[in-house]
């Protein structure tokens, strides 16, 4: 899949069934997702593992309802999506959910960059006994 394109790669990334994570991803990745204690998955990644990482721990620790892609850009190696996504956390039963923007770029067939900015408040109460 190295001549991936960035299209093909977001497809891949939100499809989280039947995928080996990290090859979707560069060795050494821009991970950006703000940090919150309150959530266990969501912390600093940089490693194609690390980042493969979080697509095991989210389905283990929540169960994703919807999520839909209301806005799909892609210019050269950079795609930006916007959408929402809901789910519950296993541990509380709380639903959480909201607006995302996630900004990819692909080199080389692999995610060098993945920024994701969603709304944590949402998900840290829901992580709250």
């Amino acid at each position: 899949m190295r001549d991936s394109s960035p299209r093909q790669r977001v497809t891949a990334v939100l499809d989280l069934r039947g995928h080996r994570h990290s090859a979707l991803f560069a060795e050494e990745v821009d991970w950006l997702l703000a940090e919150n204690p309150a959530v266990p998955w969501i912390k600093p990644r940089r490693t194609a593992a690390e980042c493969a990482a979080q697509f095991e721990e989210l389905p283990a620790q929540t169960v994703p309802e919807d999520i839909s892609i209301d806005t799909c850009m892609v210019a050269g190696t950079d795609a930006v999506l916007f959408g929402h996504f809901s789910g519950t956390v296993r541990a509380t039963g709380k639903p959480f959910g909201g607006p995302f923007a996630l900004r990819l770029t692909v080199e080389d067939g692999r995610i060098a960059r993945h920024h994701l900015y969603e709304n944590s408040v949402s998900i840290a109460a829901a992580c709250t006994p």
